[in-house]
């Protein structure tokens, strides 16, 4: 700006001193596109066209005798070139401001990209977590107690001894091709599908908990229409964990486990009677914060409500009046948008 404003001075005052025409206006066209391409937009082009119809008026008053008449035209020419000076500055101004936008544009896509497969991973990382946790912690309960029960009675009965190395051995074969199929998809193999996780395998489960020692009671209502995919497998591993804490916590006991399909909801309730020297007194098994979540011992209560908030379900767990526990979880039939 200081640039154009002195060249304009300098030309207005050339030819109001009336020295012959020539070619030092170049210069001063220079100015006008430097100050239209390296300006802030709105403000240099009005300075610059307030300064070009300044220049104008000036031109053609020292203009206003010159001889030839036909002379003049080299002042429009002028006023011309200036104004063509202007449009091309501001051409190259707002194709440079529409490529740094376009710049800055395509790093914030890239920056949400980049954010969002971070997200995709965590929440991977996360369901991994959570499968991992539920089949080696189900499985090592069973294995724990079953081989407790074969240290106790291998001497005297020799045949329960055999049933139950025969439930460790069928159970850590399951496990251990469910970390398998998990490890797989780790690595990013594809040659071995991953086993889905769903209440068809509840037999399965009863049964183990059964060996297990519980004096377990299901109660299933059939549904009308098969469940979505992601509502059965967190049905089935929440009814998993839930059973896996009853065998850590409680041992043997009387346990019901109620599965309730209604017309947009899934409801599953476990109930345990507890330890029967504690049956009575309150427990505090497992240990629970104010908002509900399990605060040591574990984060199996934590994955189940997590699976729930995952599905905008609800999900209660506390303990019962009488000395047991009961674990409480609706799961909608259409997921909704995670409330975690």
């Amino acid at each position: 700006m200081a640039a154009f404003a002195t060249a304009a001075v300098a030309s207005l005052a050339y030819y109001f001193v009336e020295f012959p025409d020539g070619y030092g206006w170049l210069g001063l066209l220079v100015c006008l596109y430097s100050l239209a391409a390296y300006g802030d937009g709105r403000r240099s082009l009005v300075v610059a066209g307030t300064g070009t119809a300044v220049l104008a008026a000036g031109w053609l008053y020292a203009a206003a005798d010159v001889e030839p008449r036909e002379a003049i035209g080299w002042v429009f020419f002028r006023i011309g070139v200036s104004v063509m000076s202007i449009a091309l500055g501001e051409s190259v101004r707002s194709r440079r401001v529409i490529a740094a936008d376009a710049q800055l544009r395509a790093e914030l896509a890239e920056r949400t990209r980049e954010e969002e497969a971070r997200a995709r991973v965590d929440a991977e990382r996360l369901r991994i977590a959570r499968e991992v946790h539920d089949t080696v912690a189900h499985a090592i309960a069973i294995i724990n107690v079953q081989s407790g029960v074969t240290a106790h009675v291998l001497d005297k009965r020799p045949e329960q001894a055999r049933e139950a190395l025969r439930t460790i051995e069928q159970t850590s074969s399951r496990t251990l091709r469910e970390m398998r199929a998990i490890l797989g998809v780790l690595r990013g193999d594809d040659d071995e599908p991953v086993p889905h996780a769903g209440l068809e395998q509840i037999d399965d489960l009863t049964t183990e908990a059964r060996a297990a020692g519980l004096d377990l009671t299901l109660e299933v209502d059939p549904p009308e229409e098969p469940l979505p995919s992601a509502v059965d497998s967190a049905a089935y591993r929440i009814l998993q964990e839930s059973i896996t804490n009853i065998i850590r916590h409680a041992g043997p006991t009387r346990v019901t486990v109620a599965v309730n399909p209604g017309i947009d909801h899934l409801e599953i309730r476990v109930t345990d009677q507890g330890r029967p020297a504690l049956r009575g007194a309150s427990r505090s098994r497992p240990s629970l914060n104010g908002a509900g979540k399990q605060v040591r011992g574990g984060r199996g209560i934590l994955g189940m409500r997590e699976r729930c908030q995952l599905l905008g379900g609800d999900f209660q767990a506390e303990p019962t009046p009488g000395g047991g526990f009961e674990v409480t979880a609706r799961l909608p039939l259409a997921p909704t948008r995670s409330r975690l």
